[in-house]
């Protein structure tokens, strides 16, 4: 009785997404190394199929590097508009199972299918559908963790690509995470875990045997809670049709750039389009961030609040370009490869205080204008003038 209580938690990620799509319409590209990204000398792999994988190829890999390890791969721009497309296919699929789908982005999805069983059979048998229904519906191949709890079924799900299915049921916990490399925790990241190997732990179970002498110089006051991820505890719920919880614009340059007023005006550009972005959602903003990344590929971010929430590209714009003279203010002599605008702490436009000092509940004038503009000439049909300085 105890074990149908059990959660039944499945992680599943479609393989190799936009190069699966990719190869589906195009036939001719199978068997062949495809890279989807950006194509442009500072153009980055959003996509790598598992052939150029086997050449060392992965995504967020500079384009440069990935062609420098494979000159033969076929190079892809990408077409989001079409994999948004797809993923509706396959999340379609999610919701005639369960309503609680938590997407993750186009490509994954955690599912709780734990009420589900009573109609659909046990959590395997509904991973086993999901799979088939994704390949007779779209073509393509997904791999399924089935698991008690988010973290160990995102863990499975990364077992056995492509087309896999790894079961880990909470019996087998946390023996079965064991002999797993700490590089499998999700989160990690690729710093922490050089430091975490450094200190001679190279497994979950090490991970989860280490003393707090040991662990505290890693992680602080989360040490309790990294060792309960590496022995697979996790009690997050799968959050069914998650909102928006922010939105944002970024640019990676084709040159390095140096100069502030360049830099400026990009981040202005971009804040044009997230607010922009709010305004089409008919949503407000009471948070804004800018990240910023060095030409050596270090990144940093910045943010502040805005009081009150607002959808206005001037407020907007005027408050990352502060973010953004304080970053530089520390690193003056810096040249930036990427800069980006982000905006969080999101509700609905209608719920702005209408008696609150600068709130705009419909868009300014020119907000206004500019957006009508965009929706009938496109994004590129306006820009700003102190862009197209040389």
């Amino acid at each position: 009785m105890v074990a149908a209580r059990e959660r039944a938690i499945l992680h599943v990620d479609m393989d190799a997404f936009y190069a699966s799509v990719e190869e589906r319409d195009d036939p001719s590209l199978k068997g062949r190394p495809v890279i989807v990204g950006g194509t442009g000398a500072r153009g980055v792999v959003a996509a790598a199929n598992y052939v150029v994988r086997r050449f060392g190829v992965h995504s967020a890999m500079p384009m440069s590097r990935a062609l420098a390890l494979c000159p033969q791969a076929v190079c892809l721009t990408p077409r989001m508009a079409h994999y948004k497309d797809v993923s509706r296919e396959v999340f379609a699929v999610f919701h005639e199972v369960t309503p609680l789908v938590e997407g993750l982005s186009l490509d994954e999805a955690f599912l709780d299918v734990t009420a589900s069983r009573a109609l659909h059979g046990d959590e395997v048998a509904i991973a086993r559908w999901i799979k088939a229904t994704i390949r007779e519906r779209t073509q393509l191949a997904a791999s399924v963790g089935v698991a008690p709890n988010k973290l160990v079924a995102k863990i499975a799900s990364d077992l056995e690509k492509p087309d896999g299915l790894t079961v880990i049921p909470a019996a087998a916990l946390p023996a079965r995470l064991e002999a797993l490399s700490i590089r499998r925790l999700p989160g990690l990241g690729r710093k922490k875990g050089d430091e975490v190997e450094r200190a001679g732990l190279a497994t979950l179970g090490e991970l989860r045997r280490a003393p707090d002498a040991l662990l505290r110089p890693l992680f602080g006051r989360d040490a309790q809670r990294v060792r309960e991820r590496a022995a697979g505890i996790d009690d997050r719920p799968v959050l069914a049709e998650r909102e928006d919880l922010s939105i944002s614009a970024e640019e990676t340059f084709d040159t390095d750039l140096a100069d502030p007023a360049r830099m400026e005006a990009e981040l202005l550009a971009l804040a044009d389009r997230a607010s922009g972005r709010l305004r089409a959602k008919q949503l407000a903003a009471g948070c804004v961030a800018v990240k910023v990344r060095r030409a050596d590929f270090a990144t940093f971010t910045r943010q502040q609040q805005l009081e009150p929430a607002t959808q206005d590209s001037r407020v907007i714009g005027r408050a990352a370009c502060d973010l953004l003279r304080r970053w530089r203010g520390e690193q003056p002599r810096a040249r930036v490869r990427l800069l980006g605008v982000g905006v969080s702490d999101l509700a609905p436009a209608t719920q702005l205080d209408l008696f609150a000092p600068g709130s705009v509940p419909q868009p300014a004038p020119l907000d206004a204008t500019v957006d009508a503009i965009r929706r009938r000439f496109g994004a590129a049909g306006l820009t700003r003038a102190s862009r197209l300085r040389k």
